[in-house]
């Protein structure tokens, strides 16, 4: 996949970068998303992302992950194009916002590391991006697994 990472706190190691990275070609892979795929992950702090769920999903405080999908379903016409010109154009579903101080916040909560929570956050999002829900129990019951499947296979377990 073609994953644009944004560290906006410009205090992100390397090394979490990285795990971003690769957890998430990780999950593309495990989904069988097209290689050419293309999403982007942005880092920030509660005030950004609290600003952000304020202005766009009218909720006034801060949260850990916010997945803006390019193609919703719901509320967006099909795009219809013949086969070979689809197959040039790279598949955008996307925009993960992530609060690091929120990551850090839950990892101590959990008790397991900030890399794990990092990655769990990032898969979760995912997993938003690519039509996943767990608003309805049935949704839960499809999405939670599919999440937990996919972390400890790539091997960040609680």
């Amino acid at each position: 996949m073609d994953i644009q990472i944004y560290d906006h706190t410009n205090e992100e190691p390397k090394a979490n970068i990285e795990l971003v990275q690769n957890v998430l070609n990780f999950a593309g892979d495990y989904l069988k998303l097209a290689e050419n795929t293309e999403m982007s992950v942005t880092l920030m702090h509660n005030d950004e992302i609290h600003e952000i769920n304020k202005t766009y999903r009218q909720v006034d405080r801060a949260t850990d992950v916010i997945s803006f999908a390019i193609e919703d379903d719901e509320d967006s016409d099909p795009i219809i194009m013949d086969e070979e010109l689809a197959e040039e154009i790279a598949p955008n579903i996307g925009d993960l916002m992530v609060s690091v101080d929120k990551v850090k916040e839950q990892a101590e909560y959990l008790g397991h590391s900030y890399q794990r929570e990092l990655g769990f956050l990032c898969v979760h999002g995912f997993l938003h991006l690519n039509g996943y829900d767990h608003m309805e129990p049935q949704d839960q019951k499809v999405m939670f697994p599919l999440q937990k499947e996919i972390l400890n296979a790539y091997g960040l377990k609680r």
